[in-house]
């Protein structure tokens, strides 16, 4: 069975920066394994086309370029913030909102949103919601273990359910 459409899909990989001798800034490995529903919107379209058609025990290795990864960085996901909208009970808490630290915050539509403080301000606070990736190219190595067919409860979902996947 090949990798496509509304299979749930079990491997390994290992994510560098660049190219396979680059920085490794994530590793899958047997023990928990990444086990997806393909084919829903949810990965990187270049990082599914490049899975598209492997089968069980294919090794795979492959780059994508920043645009096809997380995009490039854009000035847009900078913004100023209001600083009291940091506070809890009439208070900032200068640890959580310091330079460097990364803060989970929602956008507009509830979904959850990782911004990184970049300037803390007297009245205001200055984040940017780039992903941590943006700009990057990176290489992707890795085997399948596994492809089957998804559920009918998965498909409705939208999700893999059982091993690996979510629990109701």
């Amino acid at each position: 069975m090949e990798v496509g459409k509304n299979k749930v899909v079990t491997l390994t990989y290992t994510l560098h920066l660049n190219d396979e001798n680059g920085e490794v800034i994530q590793t899958v490995d047997e023990q928990r394994p990444f086990v997806h529903l393909f084919g829903v919107g949810t990965l990187l379209p270049a990082f599914e086309e490049n899975m598209a058609g492997l089968k069980a025990n294919d090794k795979f290795g492959f780059k994508l370029n920043a645009e096809d990864g997380y995009g490039n960085p854009s000035d847009e996901m900078i913004v100023e913030l209001e600083k009291k909208i940091f506070e809890v009970d009439g208070k900032v808490d200068e640890e959580m909102v310091a330079i460097g630290k990364t803060i989970t915050m929602q956008d507009q539509n509830g979904n959850p949103l990782d911004g990184k403080v970049m300037a803390v301000k007297e009245e205001s606070v200055i984040m940017d919601f780039n992903h941590p990736l943006a700009g990057e190219n990176l290489y992707f190595t890795g085997t399948i273990l596994d492809v089957r067919d998804a559920t009918e409860e998965e498909l409705s979902h939208g999700h893999v359910h059982g091993d690996g996947g979510h629990h109701h």
